[in-house]
């Protein structure tokens, strides 16, 4: 895990509607991670507290009435899916972000359809958590809309760091969390041809035995996605790799 701290210099700070700092509540059975992610949320100017387990967990919600909950999945003594249905009871509209170690499938389904709004899978960086944490706390409308974030853009392509949207020619394009790093990944490198060992190292680097036939199908899937129905942006070229580029250019 990346423990570097999250927010640059002149960042603006993120708060309530009424101007109040946030509230977070971390949830996570390892005192060690609870510690570094809530030092993170702090550094943001955030309310944060930690809680170890369920029952500690609702206590510490009933009393905080937090904005959003950082969440593990697996807990000592219940799990994270039973908790957000408790905190629903305690707090309808509060926005969970879920940490899990298991990457299958079936477990993101649980979790979304459970009522979590978004999750990150461990090993993970301090940045991704924050910039989910502020793109979750945003779209809900709990979050006073600081000046713009972070926003690359090649051609009519844009995608918000922060809230974590890609848009086409003004028109959303909806992106899963391994489909937006690939992105983010090649529009921080307009022009620039990546082979697929570059791209491997740099969204799949923690966790991924380095199969390079995975990149081609990431490929595919922003492809259909991002160039459907437009002139083509993400192009192959042979032998060396992937580039990003306006479509006006590749004409």
């Amino acid at each position: 895990m990346n423990t570097s701290r999250p927010r640059g210099p002149g960042r603006p700070a993120l708060t309530r509607t009424d101007g109040a700092p946030i509230r977070v509540l971390v949830v996570d059975d390892d005192p060690d991670l609870a510690e570094v992610l809530s030092g993170a949320l702090r550094y943001e100017g955030w309310e944060v507290r930690t809680a170890g387990d369920g029952v500690s967990a609702l206590a510490e919600a009933r009393e905080l009435q937090p904005d959003a909950v950082v969440l593990d999945v697996m807990l000592p003594d219940t799990d994270g899916f039973a908790v957000l249905r408790s905190l629903h009871a305690v707090r309808p509209d509060v926005c969970v972000l879920f940490l899990t170690a298991r990457d299958a499938v079936e477990d993101r389904i649980a979790g979304i359809t459970a009522g979590g709004d978004d999750y990150v899978t461990k090993p993970f960086s301090l940045e991704e958590v924050v910039a989910r944490l502020r793109g979750l706390l945003r779209r809900a409308g709990m979050a006073r809309q600081p000046a713009d974030g972070p926003r690359l853009t090649v051609g009519d392509l844009t995608m918000d760091e922060e809230a974590r949207e890609v848009a086409r020619g003004g028109e959303l394009v909806e992106l899963s969390p391994t489909e937006f790093e690939l992105l983010r990944l090649l529009m921080r490198n307009p022009r620039r041809v990546l082979s697929k060992a570059q791209i491997l190292d740099r969204v799949w680097s923690y966790d991924f035995g380095g199969q390079a036939h995975v990149v081609e199908l990431y490929i595919s899937y922003l492809r259909k996605k991002v160039d459907a129905g437009r002139a083509p942006m993400i192009h192959t070229v042979r032998g060396a790799g992937y580039v990003l580029k306006p479509a006006t250019a590749a004409r």
